[in-house]
């Protein structure tokens, strides 16, 4: 007897549907798998047939073949143990076939027939949803993220008979399997344990307004300074500034994080833009993603908020080049021989770094840094890399009175409801274009979204040569601009803003040009 079972795999993020062909003949006993499987797909067979045998499903011996198809796919993971059970007991008659027609399933099977989680599953359900289907059964550990594609049925099991004992209720009454909305479960509060406030940074006014001209555009910003000066508090804190995601947004951001297995990170935080921060002895696998079956890496895990490298001269040189095409594509494209990769990367880079190597570079009464010391710790950062950072900040050591000061700060909230109303003058702006944020405004819409005075151009003009500004360089300084004439509430580029964007450009040049 023939039968088919749905069920998908996913590339990248996306999903492609999968369809499990079981026959069952009589002939010599033998249980044959066929369709561009990898080796844990193909010890699938040991894994169904132990989980019959210890579930109290007993089939008579025949010639078992399963096919999965499309053929031209390889097929990877432990998610089709489940579909190739269910086809192979439908192929034995053992359950009706029309309980099977419009569910997808995927799911690992133990020994003893207990299903077990497995990544990726949130893309497969929105693949089936996609594709029409009515529900998805899965292991019970993966019902949240299942029941965040809206309007499927969800059918958790925890074991085989489960599985048999929710499909005959499904058929007989589809209304009861209807899934709740997970969005609570997943939580809408926007903040993590351990995040910083505003409110708890004294003085540094040049810092917090450089914080809030980057969050406010979605800039890439550079903070250079002593140890101790508050880069790494600073940082941390601008991710709180940052509005909440869409919710277009959290579910592309959930996509990621179930395909790389971690999705139960953002429980509690769903509509939170996320803050990575990985370690400086990262690898340039780590940092884009990769693997055999290539997985999301910290940048497409830092997708629509922040990623902080802190110690940034700390990281292999070959690691921060990594950045470079991502920062202006917003994607990580993988390429391997099973297919080519595509993970989003839409980040805001915060770095933060020591100028020199004892760190208290320009203070000579505490660096005792020569220059070429000094060039050869600057110089572990490319200047194509640095072209990619719209914002390079000195963050300076406190006065002990300045820092001790009982005065009342701003707090992140208020930040936040200014940040918030200058990216709705930009969503006004950009209406349509495909743009969202003045840090992605293309070259040639330039004159279209960034009107500048007379005076502004000629200070611009002025700068290019002086600063030794690259293309990309002019280009970012007029974006910064237009950012801080948003906030201002000005339609066109005045010198005032230029200069304040130069500025951060000129602390860039100092550092650099020894």
């Amino acid at each position: 007897m023939y039968r088919i079972v749905s069920t998908a795999i996913v590339c990248g993020i996306q999903s492609i549907l999968v369809q499990v062909e079981a026959d069952v003949c009589d002939g010599m006993p033998a249980f044959e798998m066929v369709g561009a499987l990898s080796s844990e797909v193909k010890e699938a067979r040991e894994r169904v047939r132990a989980a019959f045998r210890n579930s109290g499903i007993r089939l008579a011996p025949k010639k078992i073949t399963v096919n999965l198809y499309p053929a031209d796919v390889r097929k990877t993971g432990t998610s089709f143990d489940l579909p190739i059970a269910l086809a192979v007991l439908a192929a034995y008659g053992a359950v009706p076939e029309d309980y099977l027609e419009g569910i997808l399933f995927a799911g690992e099977v133990s020994l003893n027939g207990e299903i077990r989680p497995t990544t990726g599953i949130l893309p497969m359900a929105l693949a089936a949803k996609e594709a029409g289907k009515q529900a998805v059964c899965i292991p019970i550990g993966n019902r949240g993220e299942a029941e965040l594609a809206k309007g499927m049925a969800v059918l958790p099991a925890e074991n085989l008979n489960q599985v048999i004992q929710m499909l005959e209720t499904f058929h007989k009454d589809p209304e009861k399997a209807q899934n709740a909305r997970a969005y609570e479960r997943m939580g809408q509060g926007r903040h993590r344990e351990g995040d910083c406030d505003f409110s708890g940074i004294h003085g540094q006014k040049v810092l917090k307004r450089a914080c809030e001209v980057a969050a406010a555009g979605r800039h890439n910003m550079l903070l250079v300074g002593a140890p101790g000066a508050g880069k790494t508090m600073a940082a941390r804190a601008t991710a709180t500034i940052l509005p909440d995601l869409e919710e277009e947004e959290a579910l592309e951001l959930a996509r990621i994080y179930s395909v790389s297995g971690r999705l139960g990170q953002r429980e509690g935080q769903f509509f939170a833009r996320p803050f990575r921060n990985p370690h400086h002895t990262i690898s340039a696998a780590g940092l884009a993603g990769g693997g055999a079956v290539p997985k999301p890496g910290e940048l497409s895990l830092a997708h629509k908020g922040v990623l902080f490298l802190d110690e940034l001269t700390e990281f292999k040189r070959e690691v921060l080049e990594v950045l470079r095409q991502p920062l202006e594509e917003k994607a990580i494209r993988i390429s391997r021989s099973g297919g080519n990769f595509c993970f989003p990367a839409d980040i805001m880079l915060i770095g933060a770094m020591n100028p020199c190597g004892c760190g208290y570079y320009p203070d000579r009464g505490a660096c005792a840094c020569t220059p070429a010391v000094i060039r050869r710790h600057l110089g572990k950062l490319s200047r194509p890399l640095l072209d990619r950072i719209d914002l390079t900040v000195e963050v300076k050591r406190l006065p002990l009175a300045e820092l001790i000061g009982g005065g009342t700060e701003e707090t992140s909230e208020a930040i936040r409801n200014r940040v918030q109303a200058v990216q709705k003058v930009q969503g006004k702006r950009f209406a349509g274009s495909g743009i969202s944020y003045n840090s992605q405004i293309p070259v040639p819409y330039m004159e279209e979204f960034c009107p500048m005075e007379q005076d502004a151009r000629k200070l611009l003009q002025d700068s290019f040569e002086r600063l030794g500004l690259s293309a990309r360089g002019y280009y970012r300084a007029i974006r910064v601009a237009r950012t801080i004439a948003d906030m201002e509430g000005c339609g066109q580029i005045r010198r005032v803003h230029l200069m304040e964007s130069l500025m951060y450009r000129e602390i860039d040049r100092k550092a650099w040009e020894l």
